[in-house]
């Protein structure tokens, strides 16, 4: 008599490279004959990958498994704050088990003991470019694991570890797999993506018969070839980065690059353990910017920082308005647990902290408001995310999905989603473009 399916539920917290870990998961999970329950009264056991960075993410992560054990009660946790000590054991004991993040195997290890696989792992069911959570035209595509920087206000290493580069013709065959899945965006992330083979100094993997570099360039350019959207997340700004700039301004890579700048005082750079130098980062923008007039920069700022002086913010806000960055983040530091900058004198005040947020927010509002404004008239290339009864919403090449801005197509009700559509734009705000679809007249 067959046995009956076990279904597991699951609950996916935090940042792309964790929704990485979350799609491993659940494909191991179906490759062995688990079901994937959408609710937590249908499941056997909840399996909840946590995010630990900041404390509103440990806070959520501590709900969320309180919320699993209420509804459920049989609970497996994972991810980046369960790597940060007993504090998940402290505050749910009725856990079922804890591992780290990136641990599908203590992770599947945890689920036979406390539901054992069913007798028929339905292997065949799985497709070849596994289970995803994003939707079917775009998917992350994580090449490495860990970091080997040490930046004071972080805690990644001590969750994830020294950087470890997946294997180049692994990386290749599952980006092959995702796009013949019908993926037509491929959003590359890691913790430092520019370190891309540092670890196994730049060693020639093979893929398609021929050699390539375990190198960002090479993989970059090999990706290209697949015809589809290749977009640079958590870009490190060393000085290589500058040769991927040629195959945007071809058209061959999305003309965007993420890059954490994390503020421009020489000073707190050097405590924070980043690249000290405001003037060369400026001057690498405008280079970038000569080779590829319209490539999108999105970074991301700390604010009060421990010794932060007023002066030093102001310097900050110069920075801002020379570079004309295209998207930008900005957070007020946070003491993060383990963080080594929490041991530096001069902690600001909360209320400085959000007064200084805001501030910065409000001159780079001004100038997101300024660059998009330039796109109004512009006939551009989208990618159509939902298409509704009033319209379809899309993006740019410079809108990255969740963190950027969108474009609302009013007369886009013929689109279809996960395809490219020519858009004229009409209109634009501080985050946002408005347009209809290219050769149609405004109604």
């Amino acid at each position: 008599m067959p046995t009956p399916p076990r279904k597991v539920g699951f609950v996916s917290l935090g940042c792309p490279k964790a929704l990485v870990d979350s799609e491993h998961i659940l494909t191991q999970l179906r490759a062995e004959g688990y079901l994937v329950s959408p609710s937590y009264e249908d499941a056997d056991l909840v399996v909840v990958n946590t995010c630990g960075f900041i404390d509103a993410a440990v806070e959520e992560s501590l709900d969320a498994i309180g919320e699993a054990l209420a509804e459920n009660g049989r609970v497996i946790v994972t991810g980046c704050l369960g790597a940060k000590g007993d504090i998940v054991r402290e505050t749910h004991p009725r856990v079922l088990a804890v591992t780290g993040p990136h641990a599908t195997a203590a992770v599947m290890d945890a689920v036979h003991t406390h539901l054992p696989k069913p007798d028929d792992p339905y292997t065949d069911l799985i497709p070849p470019q596994g289970i995803r959570l994003t939707p079917r035209h775009y998917a992350y595509l994580k090449i490495s694991e860990g970091c080997n920087h040490r930046c004071t206000f972080c805690i990644i290493p001590s969750m994830r570890g020294d950087l470890v580069s997946r294997p180049i013709g692994e990386v290749m065959q599952e980006a092959q797999n995702l796009v013949n899945a019908g993926v037509k965006e491929l959003l590359v992330i890691s913790q430092d993506t520019s370190a891309y083979g540092v670890d196994v100094k730049y060693r020639t993997g093979f893929w398609g018969g021929r050699p390539v570099r375990t190198r960002m360039t090479e993989l970059v350019r090999a990706l290209t070839e697949f015809g589809v959207w290749v977009r640079l997340h958590y870009v490190y700004p060393y000085p290589h980065v500058d040769e991927v700039i040629p195959l945007m301004a071809e058209g061959k890579l999305l003309a965007y690059l993420d890059v954490p700048f994390q503020h421009a005082s020489p000073r707190i750079l050097k405590l924070m353990k980043r690249p000290a130098n405001a003037e060369g980062t400026l001057k690498r923008i405008r280079d970038w910017r000569a080779m590829c007039p319209d490539l999108t920069i999105r970074s991301t700022f700390i604010v009060g920082f421990p010794g932060e002086t007023e002066a030093e913010f102001e310097a900050l806000l110069e920075f801002l308005e020379e570079a004309q960055l295209d998207r930008v983040g900005c957070f007020a530091y946070s003491p993060v647990e383990g963080a080594a900058a929490n041991a530096l004198p001069g902690a600001i005040p909360a209320e400085i902290k959000e007064e200084r947020r805001a501030r910065f927010m409000a001159v780079q509002e001004k100038i997101s408001t300024a660059r998009l404004q330039r796109r109004v008239g512009r006939i551009i290339t989208v990618l159509v995310d939902e298409v509704g009864r009033n319209g379809a919403i899309a993006r740019s090449a410079a809108d990255a999905p969740e963190i950027d801005g969108r474009v609302i197509i009013r007369q886009g009700t013929r689109l279809k989603v996960g395809e490219f559509a020519r858009v004229k734009v009409t209109r634009s705000d501080a985050h946002d473009l408005w347009g209809m679809p290219a050769g149609l007249r405004a109604v």
